[in-house]
């Protein structure tokens, strides 16, 4: 793992897998006949008891709207709204929880960002993604770029998946205003050294997002320690509820930026001739929150809090050295990124078959994995495939299921063979 963006964490709870597996009930039952094995933890991860009890708690005990209750009820729902917050201020190591601001996930906030970015760029003003992004962190650049003549200019990666530093140094330049790379890839896994990117960018003055989606579930970053303007990422992967994730952002940066938008909530005080804006860092948001979501996020946290993190992590490496041992044992399979540092995720793809027949027949052995251009198609252009299929480990996922992932390939294989 990356240790430069870990935080540390106190220990509760010695990691036993089988026990954690028993807080996760959605993962004892059978699919076509067979027990559930989901290798899909890239696309959504599952929630742990602690959150749906959470989130049961909320709406039957405390359900109201938050902020501005002049009643019990209001002020429990508030509590759990804002507590959740100061959690995920302490999960980020961010400086205030002025800095912490709910969205419905790591695309609106990529959005929020680059939209309250966009009055700043102009004509020829440069914006940096690398070549494995996903969608979510291109798209809204190249939308803020036609509106603003700004370029979107893509880092190249090496066939091993890591990002080319020499490629970002020639590309990073005095037209370069933005920065916004993944820390760590959907597709490959990859790592990336996003202390010293970020430590470049600022030296020249360029705002910096990293988009944390696939970094948050595996590791804990420390966004004071990396120095990052923004950072985002999604509760659904972390193990929480859908519907909801986070931006964090230095608050000298949001307080320059213009609403994302208006509504309820966002205002200070409203006349027909002029509206001002509330405080952060509920100036970015609007209308009714997401608030038994939150309580879901915060209670996920928590729960992870819980954990020997330490030995999490080892267990996720083991589960990957498992797999990357079993690779040639499926005849015709190969690896899609193998890069020095990598989290637990494994794309690949075997002759002669198409990503989703491998995808299906595995399903009808009850393993769970995705399949397609997972939101990624440049890079899927890069690699010279239509897709790939993957598998993506979380820490309750066991060596067992390892094998029996490996065994349905060799499966499929030979039927297709």
């Amino acid at each position: 793992m990356n240790d430069l963006s870990m935080a540390n964490t106190a220990t509760h709870k010695a990691f036993d897998v089988q026990s954690i597996r028993r807080d996760f009930p959605i993962l004892s039952q059978q699919v076509n006949g067979k027990p559930l094995v989901y290798l899909d933890n890239g696309a959504s991860a599952q929630k742990p008891l602690t959150v749906l009890d959470a989130m049961d708690r909320y709406y039957r005990e405390m359900h109201s709207n938050v902020h501005r209750g002049a009643h019990t009820l209001g002020d429990r729902a508030t509590a759990a709204f804002e507590g959740a917050r100061e959690t995920i201020r302490a999960f980020l190591n961010a400086g205030s929880t002025q800095e912490i601001v709910w969205t419905k996930g790591t695309t609106e906030a990529i959005n929020l960002v680059a939209n309250g970015l966009a009055p700043k760029l102009k004509a020829g003003d440069e914006i940096l993604v690398s070549h494995m992004e996903h969608h979510a962190n291109i798209v809204p650049w190249q939308m803020v770029a036609e509106r603003t003549g700004a370029k979107v200019m893509p880092i190249q990666v090496s066939p091993e998946g890591e990002l080319d530093m020499d490629a970002f140094n020639s590309l990073l330049n005095d037209r370069t205003r933005v920065l916004a790379v993944t820390h760590v890839s959907n597709v490959l896994g990859t790592i990336n050294p996003v202390k010293e990117l970020v430590s470049q960018a600022k030296a020249r003055g360029v705002i910096t997002l990293l988009d944390g989606a696939q970094a948050v579930p595996h590791f804990q970053p420390d966004v004071q320690a990396l120095d990052c303007d923004f950072y985002v990422f999604s509760s659904h992967k972390l193990f929480g509820p859908t519907g909801i994730g986070v931006l964090y952002g230095k608050s000298a940066l949001l307080e320059d930026m213009p609403p994302y938008q208006g509504g309820g909530e966002m205002i200070e005080r409203v006349s027909f001739e002029r509206t001002t804006w509330n405080v952060l860092p509920y100036k970015f948001e609007a209308g009714t929150p997401a608030i038994a979501e939150a309580v879901g996020l915060g209670a996920a946290i928590e729960y992870l809090n819980g954990l020997d993190r330490p030995a999490m992590e080892a267990a996720e490496n083991a589960l990957m050295a498992r797999a990357n041992q079993l690779v040639e044992t499926v005849p015709g399979m190969s690896i899609i990124g193998t890069a020095k540092q990598k989290a637990p995720v494994m794309s690949f793809k075997i002759d002669g078959l198409h990503p989703s027949d491998i995808g299906t027949l595995l399903d009808q052995q009850g393993i769970a994995i995705r399949t397609g251009h997972h939101c990624a198609m440049p890079l899927m252009d890069f690699y010279g495939v239509p897709g790939t299929a993957r598998a993506s480990f979380a820490f309750y996922n066991t060596l067992d299921e390892v094998d029996k992932l490996f065994a349905a390939l060799q499966k499929v294989q030979r039927l297709f063979a």
